[in-house]
């Protein structure tokens, strides 16, 4: 890219990689699309980049910190080693990525990074993700856009869910035998969010409740495993009502919208709770029923669900989904509409990439609850060109 491009009217092209670590830490989403940062967007490869077990470690070392923030700038000290090795390890995978698809580096028109987020208070306007976008830029020599949540936050927005712009335009490119309206787009990763699209008005959207994180997190502890892989686990077991109830009784899911959370909002079922497969399957019902309440905050039930993240491949997430709403509507999976449910995230975050170099909002009052649609994003350009 020659020059960056500041203006909306500018129709050209992007080429943008995404850069996506979620609430999961399971590893690094790398997406490539081209798009004019509307409604013109060519997919491309996508890969997932795993952490190792010690990265993952430290990520979690991180997450904990985060808890104890008050303010932005008090994580610099504290948390500048990891910052460090985790955006040096989103440089090696964006190379890995460009070699692997035959790519140069300098082809790259622009980076979105989201980074890490270990702090996410939105009541208090706080909002941390660790990631040095500036150095990234540096590294790779290519533009980075980056830090894309604090501005919205600034202006009385959630910060969150960030995705729904990019929801969009995807909705405004479904297959014509899918295009069912309102359509509402579900991503369920470490904490599930919808973004629900009805004609040409602004998106709706906020995070349901939790999503694979309190699985994870319950496995990981009682039983040493990252995942329940194919719904083995919770196959096994049956739903706890009690606390069921007890995850669905909080009054996250009465609270108005725009809503967002944080991945400690929902605590980690006790031991004592019951047994591992009965309480992962309790966990896979709160994930869906959570989901399924959603459609008390829309102007009307969903006739379309495009399901995407990792719990989609949960099965009993997916069963207890379907059965809560497909009497009304279809409940389909991305890759059914032609997309990628791994990478959209990823993908959107090289969308946002292109709408903040050309001034576009990433945000709307319907979405984060922000005064006006806003753009974000702090845009990093190295000192000196090249790969």
């Amino acid at each position: 890219m020659a020059e960056r491009i500041l203006t909306s009217k500018d129709k050209r092209a992007f080429r943008a990689i995404g850069l996506m670590s979620g609430t999961s830490l399971d590893g690094i989403d790398v997406a490539l699309i081209e798009t004019d940062g509307e409604n013109r967007v060519k997919r491309g490869p996508a890969r997932t980049y795993e952490y190792e077990h010690a990265m993952r470690l430290r990520l979690e070392e991180a997450l904990e910190f985060g808890k104890t923030l008050t303010d932005r700038s008090a994580r610099m000290e504290a948390l500048s080693a990891i910052e460090l090795a985790l955006t040096d390890r989103h440089a090696e995978v964006v190379r890995r990525f460009a070699s692997e698809i035959g790519m140069e580096i300098g082809e790259i028109d622009v980076v979105g990074f989201h980074g890490q987020t270990v702090l996410h208070r939105p009541e208090k306007a706080l909002t941390v993700q660790i990631g040095d976008g500036k150095r990234l830029s540096e590294t790779l020599g290519r533009p980075v856009v980056w830090d894309m949540r604090a501005r919205d936050m600034e202006i009385g927005g959630q910060g969150a869910p960030l995705v729904p712009a990019y929801h969009r335009a995807l909705a405004a490119n479904l297959p014509p035998e899918l295009d069912a309206r309102p359509v509402a787009f579900v991503n369920i990763g470490g904490i599930s969010n919808i973004t629900y699209i009805d004609g040409g008005a602004e998106p709706i959207a906020f995070d349901c409740g939790p999503g694979n994180a309190l699985i994870d997190q319950w496995l990981q502890r009682e039983a040493g495993v990252p995942y329940d892989q194919n719904g083995r686990i919770a196959s096994e077991g049956g739903v706890i009502d009690d606390l069921a109830q007890r995850y669905l009784s909080s009054g996250f899911f009465l609270k108005r919208t725009p809503k967002s959370l944080d991945r400690f909002d929902f605590p980690v079922p006790m031991t004592e709770d019951g047994e591992l497969s009965d309480v992962a399957r309790t966990l896979c019902y709160v994930t869906a029923e959570a989901i399924a309440r959603s459609r008390d905050h829309l102007p009307e039930a969903p006739k379309l669900w495009v399901i995407a993240g990792g719990g989609r491949r949960h099965p009993f997430i997916m069963s207890y989904l379907t059965e809560a709403v497909g009497e009304e509507a279809d409940v389909i999976l991305a890759e059914d509409c032609g997309f990628d449910g791994d990478a959209m995230e990823a993908e959107a975050w090289a969308y946002l990439a292109v709408r903040g170099l050309k001034g576009l909002p990433f945000t709307f009052p319907t979405t984060t609850g922000c005064r006006e649609a806003t753009s974000g994003g702090v845009i990093s350009e190295p000192e000196r060109r090249g790969d």
